[in-house]
């Protein structure tokens, strides 16, 4: 049990079933035992299927229009500059295989189909080698549309992207990447991990999205916290303190122990090479610092990084930060039924919602929620009036879902955590009743989370989850 025992820290301890699967599944690895490994570049096959069809009539694709194609993936592959297209056209199954063999196994495949039933005629190695796979249709280019959903309902990990509007294209690109990128991906835990069962296991983690999960001594991360640099100490001091509209609770100590973990923590990930970070004893860390300000900075430069040791909503920031390009703020739910309003609030929330080149919101900083107005966290603002996707990927074969508008952000936070925002949902006496019910847990923090993203990226989750092979729930 922590020293700085709370409510939220009474309920991860005493809820045995949630620890006890967390110890028991967790390896004795340590990150010092497994040498990073760097992320670089991750291939994608498009493939382009029949002759051109004549400009002026026909179903299919014109030349012109394949070269506007091309072209337009180029940028965006310029644009991303963590991917390698393949790029070739077959006109039979044999130059399939040959794409496929060059691209290498598994390799995700944008299919573009160019001529009426060419693609029928060429598809089947990238159904029997099990690649992923992205239909790309242009209005009139052929009837080879409608046998995209037939081979998903046959078990085969396809979507369907059916549009005149080349920025379809770049979604599927985006989409198309997330699983390479899973599996080059490293995780760092502060042991223990919370969370559903498989998303616990580094085990079923590597098994089902490729990605590995190495543990990290915290008494060895004592030890980076005592080497942080003080120049660099001091200019996170300096960062934050200047661009906060105001100071309420956190003292000077305060602040240079928050500030001290973050520059520690960045430090770890560097160090480590990792894409994704989960503190599970965040919650006792008050005597160090908390990583709340540490957290928020890494998630503004594309790194997600999840409190309380909740690896499925880690998960899930990893998941749409490579797919959109955007933090999410992992936060807890409470409703007000009244209002037909959701409300999630956390102590730990990037100021970048719009993504590492967007604007900061504004933020104040305040002593931590759930332990006597001390310690040092942002409390963020978030814009009113903005679309947002709530979601959260759980026992790694499912993603639980829904949108809603941004109708409330206090001025200065009372009760919950220190980050608000209240949003109009569809349906928020029928989601309070649903929540969670799919969950087979009574782990309040598993339950609980959500991760929340700017914009409505519904379309996004049901086209990745076909690609990964996982169903969609919708809340509410």
């Amino acid at each position: 049990m922590c020293e700085q025992c709370t409510r939220r820290e009474f309920l991860g301890t005493g809820l045995a079933t949630g620890i006890m699967l967390a110890d028991a599944s967790w390896p004795h690895a340590w990150a010092s035992q497994i040498p990073p490994r760097p992320q670089g570049k991750v291939r994608i096959c498009v493939i382009f299927t029949g002759e051109p069809a004549p400009e002026d009539r026909d179903w299919g694709t014109g030349a012109s229009q394949v070269e506007a194609m091309k072209s337009h993936m180029a940028q965006v592959e310029k644009k991303l500059g963590n991917i390698e297209l393949i790029v070739g056209n077959s006109r039979n199954v044999e130059q399939t295989a040959a794409l496929l063999e060059k691209a290498g196994p598994g390799t995700p495949v944008l299919a573009i189909n160019v001529r009426n039933f060419a693609l029928t005629r060429v598809v089947k190695p990238i159904l029997d080698g099990n690649h992923p796979m992205a239909l790309f249709s242009l209005p009139a280019s052929g009837h080879d549309w409608m046998y995209a959903p037939r081979w998903h309902r046959q078990g085969h990990r396809v979507t369907l992207l059916a549009s005149r509007d080349f920025n379809e294209l770049e979604r599927a690109l985006r989409l198309l990447r997330v699983i390479p990128m899973m599996q080059k991906t490293r995780i760092i835990l502060f042991p223990p991990a919370r969370g559903t069962a498989p998303a616990q296991s580094p085990e079923e983690v590597k098994k089902r999205l490729g990605a590995d999960v190495v543990a990290i001594e915290e008494k060895a991360f004592d030890d980076m916290i005592s080497a942080a640099d003080d120049k660099e100490v001091q200019a996170e001091i300096d960062r934050w303190t200047k661009n906060a509209k105001e100071i309420v609770e956190p003292n000077e100590e305060d602040i240079r122990k928050a500030a001290r973990v973050s520059i520690a923590i960045q430090n770890l990930v560097e160090r480590e090479k990792a894409q994704g970070l989960a503190v599970g004893t965040c919650m006792g860390w008050l005597s160090k610092g908390f990583p709340c300000l540490g957290f928020a900075r890494l998630r503004d430069n594309g790194i997600p990084a999840a409190c309380e040791g909740d690896m499925d909503s880690l998960l899930t920031m990893i998941l749409f930060q490579y797919a959109i390009d955007r933090p999410g703020f992992q936060g807890n739910a409470t409703f007000d039924t009244s209002r037909n309003a959701l409300w999630t609030a956390h102590c730990t929330a990037p100021l970048k919602m719009d993504g590492p080149d967007g604007k900061e919101a504004p933020y104040l900083l305040r002593g931590h929620s759930e332990v006597g107005g001390s310690g040092c966290v942002p409390e963020v603002q978030y814009r009113l009036g903005e679309t947002i996707t709530r979601t959260k990927m759980v026992n790694l074969n499912t993603i639980l879902a829904s949108t809603g508008k941004i109708i409330e952000v206090p001025e200065k936070s009372v009760h919950g955590c220190r980050t608000q925002i209240v949003t109009e949902v569809r349906d928020a006496t029928k989601m309070a009743a649903n929540w969670s019910s799919v969950l087979e847990t009574e782990d309040a923090m598993t339950l609980l989370h959500r991760v929340v993203f700017y914009g409505d990226h519904m379309d996004s989750v049901y086209h990745l989850s076909r690609l990964m092979g996982m169903n969609v729930v919708e809340e509410g």
